[in-house]
This record gives C-alpha cells, structure tokens and sequence, in this order.
C-alpha cells in the first residue's frame, strides 16, 4: 500500500479536513485527520493496519505483542495485532501517566512494538513507550499510520509509517494571517468529559 494509498483511504471516510484545527497538543493547523471515521469501516481499518504490519515484519521480524496507548491507538494496535499473529493490549492513563491496567503484562522475552494512530508531537508515543520500557519484554521499536510530523517528532525509538506527511502547525499566538482568520475547531477527543 503506498502513502497515496492510505491518503485515498482517509478521503474516502471524509477523514482528511481542511480547515483551522486546535491539535491536541494545543497546536494550530489547518489539516486535520479524523481516524476515527476511517476506523468506522472495517474493511478499510483492515486494509490500512494490514499494510503497517507488513512494515513492521520487514524491519523488525517477529513480533509477540503490540502495544498501543489508550484511545486512539486501540483499533490500530489490535488490528495491526491480528494481521501479525500476536497479542494486542493498551496502557491507558493511571494518575496521569500510561501504565499497563486490566491484569495486562509483557513477559521476558516477549518481543514488542509500540503501535500509534498519528504521530504529531510524539508525547502520547514517548509516554507509551516509557510504560513498556518498565516491563521485562523486549522493547524493538514502533509503528504508526501517519507521521504527520514529516519524521522531526522524536519519540526515542525507531519509527515506520505508512505515511509520512509534513503538516505545519503554529503557537496560538504565531497563527499565519490565512489561518487566523479561521474560526477554530477542536475535533479531537484528548479533552472530551467522560
């Protein structure tokens, strides 16, 4: 599957917007990619995670567990999981920091990549990483759909994509003219009431 591929695959699902976005991260910018609405079909889900398993096997061989942060990663991670054999699980948050709940474990030995939905700033990937890393499995790298950071986030580890795009994105208070006069959405759910 090629990076035009995957792309085609967000259009199709009306997951690629145009516009002015409040990130997550509390960056600005005017593309946003709304996985969720590709993640609706599954067919589509399939084919994308088969692919980033394909990638994952090509650079880094076997693998025993995926592990992917809570929300956004879940679907990815578990299908990107089935298309490799293995085992899929999540951290999620505990007292503000992602940790392996729900009797979850990576035993010695066991040989593990950290599967993300879209890396931007790499935070969520860093963190997720840093809650392996406290366990005896061996730790061999990551994964993702789209690096939208065009390769410049540092997650501390090795990082294939799918797709790697150069999105910009401003400071609040460094907007582009083109951008400012926008009204700001804030479709991701990192602030949503539960």
């Amino acid at each position: 599957m090629t990076q035009q591929d995957v792309l085609d695959e967000f259009r199709a699902s009306d997951a690629l917007l145009e516009g002015h976005f409040i990130l997550s991260s509390g960056r600005h910018s005017p593309i946003f990619l709304q996985k969720m609405r590709v993640f609706q079909y599954p067919d589509r889900t399939e084919r994308i995670c088969r692919a980033l398993a394909d990638r994952i096997r090509e650079r880094f061989g076997a693998v025993d567990m995926i592990v992917s942060p809570a929300m956004g990663g879940i679907i990815p991670g578990y299908e990107t999981a089935r298309a490799l054999g293995c085992r899929a699980v999540f951290v999620e948050r505990e007292d503000g920091a992602f940790a392996l709940r729900r009797g979850f474990r990576i035993p010695e030995g066991t040989r593990v990549v950290m599967v993300e939905d879209i890396v931007t700033t790499g935070l969520s990937s860093r963190e997720c990483i840093a809650a392996i890393r406290e366990h005896p499995g061996e730790f061999l790298g990551a994964a993702c759909l789209i690096d939208r950071s065009g390769g410049r986030a540092d997650i501390g580890a090795e990082l294939v994509s799918l797709v790697a795009m150069d999105v910009p994105d401003y400071a609040p208070d460094a907007l582009p003219p083109e951008l400012a006069e926008i009204p700001a959405e804030k479709p991701g759910s990192r602030d949503l009431a539960g």
